[in-house]
């Protein structure tokens, strides 16, 4: 190495290399977009892309502008989504009661009314529904 690589340009070639790479993260959340979007047609996200390959800088900012919003809404969606996916799961898996006991209680008295059950089975499987 060169005795005249000083500490300024240790910390300049740290800058453009986190800019570097803070540009492939936002032309990947781009793309990803673009592939996300269900509004979007074959013909305009291949466009968008293409755009985005010729002209990446011009390209990056007219998306941004363009459909930032519709963009970052998006994203939540997709968050919310997932949220939802795992909250069901963990339910799920956990075993937690898919109704309420108020709900189990009134399934129980509709089945000793129709005669499905006995009084006697009724009261265990409330005693078991309360604990």
């Amino acid at each position: 190495m060169s005795d005249d690589f000083g500490l300024w340009d240790v910390f300049l070639s740290m800058f453009w290399f986190m800019l570097l790479v803070s540009w492939i993260w936002m032309l990947i959340a781009i793309i990803s977009d673009i592939f996300r979007d269900r509004e979007l047609g074959g013909g305009a996200k291949a466009l968008w892309t293409l755009f985005l390959i010729v002209l990446p800088w011009v390209g990056a900012l007219a998306y941004l502008i363009a459909r930032g919003n519709s963009m970052n809404e998006r994203s939540a969606q997709a968050a919310r989504d997932s949220q939802a996916q795992f909250r069901s799961y963990v339910q799920e898996a956990a075993g937690a009661p898919s109704s309420s006991p108020a709900e189990e209680l009134r399934k129980l008295a509709d089945l000793r009314e129709s005669g499905a059950i006995t009084p006697a089975d009724f009261e265990q499987a409330k005693a078991k529904v309360l604990s």
